[in-house]
């Protein structure tokens, strides 16, 4: 275990015991997927959350929707275009409590090779020692971006109107993660 300015530990995200959720509006329903290669490191104090950081790199590529040819369509230049872009991150550079196990969580989100200063609710769900011995946290937040905001316009005109895609995607990720 990890200890950095007093009460900081340092914890890395378990991929086996997580996951980076997403879903958007498709036509008339909701389309949801997720990514399954990804890393991240959490620098974390209850006591002092102002101390606390957080980053999150997820490969592109691993991109799945459960339908193949729209993860290929996904996967392209339309969208993530993951030979020129090939990874998402997340960075933090300040959290501030919101009381009752929430954090107010300011960074930089990179997307598409666009960088935009966000601020994710993250909730708190604990500590715990799993049957080991080993000490594991656990977080989740829920947020919406637009996804043009990135540079991920890719759409078609309906007849009737509107479009195939909607911009909004709402975005979930619950993180376990395990003591350094």
């Amino acid at each position: 275990m990890t200890t950095t300015q007093g009460t900081t530990r340092t914890y890395q995200i378990d991929k086996s015991h997580s996951e980076v959720m997403f879903q958007v509006r498709h036509l008339l329903s909701k389309v949801r997927g997720r990514f399954s290669d990804f890393e991240g490191a959490i620098q974390f104090s209850a006591d002092a959350p102002e101390l606390s950081s957080v980053r999150l790199t997820i490969q592109a590529a691993s991109i799945d929707t459960n339908q193949p040819d729209r993860d290929t369509h996904l996967r392209s230049a339309d969208f993530f275009d993951v030979e020129q872009f090939p990874t998402l991150a997340f960075e933090s550079t300040g959290i501030t409590s919101g009381g009752d196990g929430r954090y107010n969580v300011a960074g930089t989100l990179t997307m598409h090779g666009v960088s935009k200063a966000v601020v994710l609710p993250v909730s708190y769900l604990g500590s715990a020692k799993d049957p080991w011995g080993n000490e594991k946290l656990g977080f989740e937040l829920e947020t919406t971006i637009d996804r043009k905001d990135f540079g991920l316009t890719w759409n078609a005109a309906l007849e009737a109107g509107g479009f195939l895609v909607g911009d909004e995607v709402t975005i979930s990720v619950s993180a376990q993660a395990s003591a350094a």
